[in-house]
């Protein structure tokens, strides 16, 4: 999720401050009477992500590395980033969860209704949803699959998302958003799961990548091995009107 928000920040030791700028709905002027174009200033608010330290650790013994498969430490290193990764999302997804503007009152079956609904409210609240590459719907497998069943969404495989003129990663790109499916969305397959349409300048993620330790190594006295990674990040709302909540109902898409 960290590729769809805003992650330019100035650091100031466990702080990064998020600069959020615009002309504050200023209306084009005529000349004064004194024949001066009246000056103004731009609206500029400055939002903080506190940074908080998060580590994962994992220990091997020799004896457990030999007897398993595969390269055991590896394996460690591996996982152990992928659990990072993981709380990088929650941090995001958590941050989202604060926004104030919902779809709905309760989850609702997904369709390119609820879509259009989605879209239409951050337009009216004059977020540019025309830069597409900036637009991301963040939504479960249960949406996934209930909008797999609408044609028009089927065919957005076909349509061309240019690596060099569009986003960075390759997202499913269909009407207006680019969509990720994310399976630790709150709420996960019950009948109110909280998906999020949202603007990229809404929402900011900050990680102090010169403190980032992603180190592996081996105790001679205790004869284990182990890998650690070790991040400083934080996130911030810093635009609410920009952010919508869209509740949906997963319920039927469960394990029986």
């Amino acid at each position: 999720l960290r590729a769809s928000v805003t992650t330019e920040a100035q650091f100031k030791g466990n702080q990064a401050v998020f600069l959020v700028a615009d002309s504050g709905g200023a209306a084009a002027t005529n000349r004064g009477s004194n024949g001066l174009i009246p000056a103004r200033a731009d609206d500029l608010n400055q939002y903080t992500a506190t940074l908080v330290e998060w580590h994962d650790l994992v220990r091997r013994t020799s004896f457990n590395i030999f007897a398993s498969q595969g390269d055991g430490r590896r394996i460690m290193q591996l996982t152990t980033r992928k659990t990072m990764n993981r709380k990088v999302d929650l941090d995001i997804l958590g941050t989202l969860a604060n926004a104030t503007q919902h779809t709905s009152s309760s989850g609702q079956i997904a369709n390119l209704a609820v879509v259009m609904k989605a879209l239409t409210i951050l337009g009216n609240n004059q977020v540019p949803v025309e830069e597409e590459d900036n637009m991301f719907l963040v939504v479960t497998p249960a949406f996934i699959a209930y909008m797999m069943q609408i044609p028009e969404f089927t065919r957005a495989d076909y349509v061309d998302v240019k690596s060099l003129t569009g986003v960075v990663r390759r997202y499913r790109r269909f009407a207006g958003f680019n969509w990720i499916m994310h399976p630790l969305i709150s709420g996960v397959g019950t009948n109110n799961e909280s998906c999020f349409a949202f603007h990229r300048d809404a929402v900011g993620h900050a990680v102090n990548t010169g403190e980032i330790q992603a180190l592996a190594g081996y105790h001679e006295e205790q004869d284990y091995s182990w890998a650690r990674t070790t991040v400083f990040m934080g996130s911030q709302l810093l635009q609410t009107k920009g952010v919508i909540i869209v509740p949906h109902d997963g319920s039927a898409y469960v394990a029986v």
